[in-house]
């Protein structure tokens, strides 16, 4: 399955559809090969009734800013490129208004399976 994206902005921004315990919501994740955990902005986790200070699991976080311990939630259901994925692990952590994605969409979401990003003819393709 292909997906268009626009090669020449900035960011690899990609559809998401989460479900969890009390909704869903369709997020904005900037699509990064170079982050190992796909993580998500804790509003939009709190929006669909998850509690991250109710996580018992907290994971060790190497950002720009330093390291950071934040909780870990198993999503219900994600949707992303075609793929749908049910009892997904993902971070949860505060992002800046500015960032102007929901989340990031890591490389552990296409574990076992083939990635394509294909700047020539700006397409993604995921099976």
């Amino acid at each position: 399955m292909s997906f268009a994206f626009d090669p020449d902005s900035g960011l690899i921004v990609v559809r998401c559809e989460l479900r969890g315990p009390s909704g869903e919501a369709i997020l904005r994740l900037a699509l990064d090969t170079g982050a190992t955990r796909t993580t998500i902005n804790a509003a939009m986790l709190t929006a669909i009734g998850y509690d991250p200070a109710l996580s018992p699991e907290r994971f060790q976080v190497t950002m720009g800013s330093g390291v950071e311990y934040v909780p870990r939630i198993v999503v219900e259901k994600m949707s992303v490129l075609g793929q749908v994925k049910t009892d997904v692990s993902v971070l949860c952590h505060t992002l800046p208004p500015s960032a102007g994605v929901d989340g990031v969409l890591g490389v552990d979401f296409f574990r076992k399976r083939r990635l394509i990003i294909d700047f020539s003819t700006g397409t993604i393709e995921v099976d």
